[in-house]
């Protein structure tokens, strides 16, 4: 048997195992020296020779797996798809995910989106040894404000022989570098105070008020069908709709019915609290004077739709109170504020709850109006016996200021100021001012026989009537729509509009609010012009509209409405245009005529002082004959007004006693 073979002596770095020198030879004693042979890997040496000495380089290793690994967490952060990640050890990808949503829910809750994830840099210092450090950029959207932090994760290099991945080990701490196994982040959401919406006077018009939800617990009652037609016997709700909500609801839920004023619950619940299963809760909802008071003007408040949600960009959350309709919805953000947020870390390895971040409340800030609760109010009770659809719309003279904005109990939104009607004959006044600019005068003789035709095109007027030889004078009171046809032949095809526009119709004025301000086109024939002349063809305006006309002539000025004066429409408003002097005298005494000797008698002995209007009765539709809406507009003191009432008779018969009732009670205080 052979002996062992000697060991070799070590070696120092920068050497072979031969000491000094490099080439080959025999060894000392007579052995033959052995050429030893370094070979490079990945990250092995290179023997390089020169000047007798012998230098191993070490290779430094590539740090893009590692960044890549990295960048793949960021990105299935941002897409809340932990399957796109390489995870080191036994966890995968579904108990990450199912880790993280339990780690997270409680943010959404409070309001909490996101989170938006970049990658800011990866540590390579460990590198070699297999090690990697990725830090993480997060932000979440919290209420208004956005809640940022770093985190990190950790990366391994996979073992040898495998796909060169590198791999993320999982740690709570990624989510959040105070996060421990079995923590979660919760989101508590405090909304503010809405604040409220202030009339002319400064006073509130909208303000928290008490209410009572009236609702039906499933689980209380025996017999849905019996119970809702208890509750609809008291409320006037539907019966058959509210019985199948209860039927299909969960035994313990609050079925919601109706929300009354605390006022009107006390008036009402000896009636419904002997119901089975009626329950009640009560709450503080911002509410204007009464439930009529400028109902589509200012809208309402409730429980955030899903579609409101989606369209807030994160600022609402399923529960809120937000505007839904009318200025309330037009101003939410300003009068509901910004949402308070509070983050907190609960469970865990820590004991107490702890604070991560925090957004405080900001209360909202109030609207102002030019409203005048009486005069408000004064508009809202005529309207409430008014069936068919109507509106009442003041305006004071001097400023401008809209005073009230009515609409009757009628379905058909805000027609006050968004209203596209035909103003039939009240657009005389706009006719009468065009036409006493080109030399008309009160007194001259005008005809007004039942029928004049221009071009093959017959014009009547109202009934059929009639007054034969007369003045302009008579014309104007009576509201003769032939003798307006047959001086449309002295206008141009732009004189009515850019009278209109003098009366402050069409004039894109902004009140805050959507508002029509009316349409008068340039006339393209002479058929056309003689429509036009007397409100029809097509001519369209709005309650609002034709109000500002009224308080125009008043005032010998354009006037420019103003509703929401806080803030301020954006834009300058248009400063006053002076109308000509004689041409507002006349027009003066001619709807000061209308009220004294012409169709609104009703208005002569009015309460309050003398009374300027004009009637009008506006066709419309296709039936034959036509159907027809009554207007009136004018003023008395520095109120001017216009009353519109859908599917009316005329304005003399139907209009103008609504106007007169309304300014009885202006009068009474």
């Amino acid at each position: 048997m052979s002996e062992p073979a000697a060991p070799h002596p070590p070696t120092r770095p920068g050497r072979t195992a031969d000491g000094a020198g490099g080439g080959s030879g025999t060894r000392p004693g007579g052995g033959v020296r052995r050429r030893t042979a370094l070979i490079a890997g990945a990250a092995g040496a290179v023997v390089a020779a020169g000047a007798g000495a012998a230098v191993v380089l070490t290779r430094r290793p590539d740090p893009e797996p590692a960044r890549r690994a990295a960048e793949a967490v960021a990105a299935a952060w941002n897409e809340s798809r932990w399957d796109a990640v390489t995870w080191d050890g036994p966890v995968t990808p579904a108990a990450v995910t199912d880790r993280y949503a339990a780690a997270t829910q409680g943010l959404a809750a409070g309001g909490v989106t996101g989170p938006e994830v970049a990658l800011a840099g990866v540590d390579s210092t460990r590198l070699a040894e297999g090690r990697a450090r990725a830090t993480y950029d997060v932000s979440w959207q919290a209420g208004p404000q956005r809640w940022t932090y770093r985190s990190t994760a950790d990366l391994v290099r996979p073992p040898e022989g495998e796909p060169d991945t590198w791999r993320v080990r999982w740690a709570p701490s990624l989510i959040h570098p105070e996060l421990t196994e079995g923590a979660t982040l919760t989101a508590v959401r405090e909304q503010p105070p809405r604040a409220e919406v202030l009339g002319r006077d400064g006073t509130p018009v909208v303000t928290d008020t008490q209410v009572v939800d009236v609702g039906v617990h499933p689980a209380r009652t025996g017999d849905p069908a019996a119970t809702a037609a208890a509750v609809a016997e008291v409320l006037d709700v539907d019966a058959a709709k509210l019985t199948e909500r209860i039927r299909t609801a969960e035994p313990d839920a609050f079925v919601p019915v109706l929300t009354l004023r605390r006022t009107d619950f006390d008036a009402q619940q000896e009636r419904l609290r002997p119901v089975p299963g009626v329950v009640f809760r009560a709450g503080v909802l911002p509410l204007a004077p009464t439930r009529a008071f400028a109902r589509s003007l200012l809208g309402g408040v409730g429980e955030v739709t899903a579609e409101l949600v989606e369209e807030s960009g994160g600022r609402h959350v399923p529960g809120d109170r937000v505007g839904l309709s009318g200025l309330q919805r037009r101003y939410d953000e300003r009068l509901g504020g910004a949402p308070g947020v509070l983050v907190q870390l609960t469970g865990g390895t820590g004991a107490a709850a702890r604070t991560l971040f925090e957004v405080p409340a900001s209360p909202g800030e109030a609207v102002g109006t030019t409203l005048d609760e009486r005069v408000q109010n004064a508009a809202d009770e005529v309207l409430a016996t008014v069936g068919p659809q109507s509106a009442i719309v003041a305006v004071d003279v001097p400023t401008g200021d809209v005073l009230a904005v009515a609409n009757g109990p009628a379905t058909g939104g805000d027609r006050a100021l968004t209203g596209r009607f035909p103003p039939g004959s009240t657009f005389k006044v706009v006719s009468t001012l065009a036409l006493l600019e080109k030399g008309l005068t009160a007194d001259e003789p005008v005809p007004c026989p039942p029928t004049f035709t221009v071009d093959g095109r017959s014009f009547r007027n109202f009934e059929g009537e009639a007054l034969g030889e007369t003045t302009f004078r008579t014309d104007f009171a009576m509201s003769c729509n032939t003798a307006f046809a047959d001086l449309s032949s002295r206008l141009d095809d732009g004189d009515l509009a850019a009278a209109a526009a003098r009366l402050g119709i069409g004039t894109g004025w902004d009140v805050g609010v959507d508002a029509f301000d009316g349409d008068v086109p340039v006339t393209e024939s002479a058929v056309d012009r003689a429509a036009a002349a007397f409100g029809q063809g097509r001519t369209l305006v709005s309650p609002l509209a034709l109000a500002v006309a009224a308080a125009s002539v008043a005032r010998g000025a354009t006037v420019e409405p103003r509703l929401v004066v806080d803030p301020a429409p954006e834009g300058a408003a248009a400063p006053p245009v002076d109308l000509p002097a004689a041409s507002v005298a006349t027009l003066h005494e001619l709807m000061r005529a209308v009220v004294t000797d012409g169709t609104a008698p009703v208005l002569r002995d009015c309460p309050g002082g003398e009374v300027f209007a004009k009637t009008g009765t506006a066709e419309h539709g296709q039936q034959v004959p036509p159907e027809t809406h009554a207007w009136l507009v004018g003023w008395q003191g520095s109120t001017a007004f216009a009353v519109f009432v859908a599917e009316g008779r005329s304005g003399g018969s139907t209009a103008a006693p609504v106007a007169r009732a309304f300014l009885e009670r202006l009068a009474l205080g």
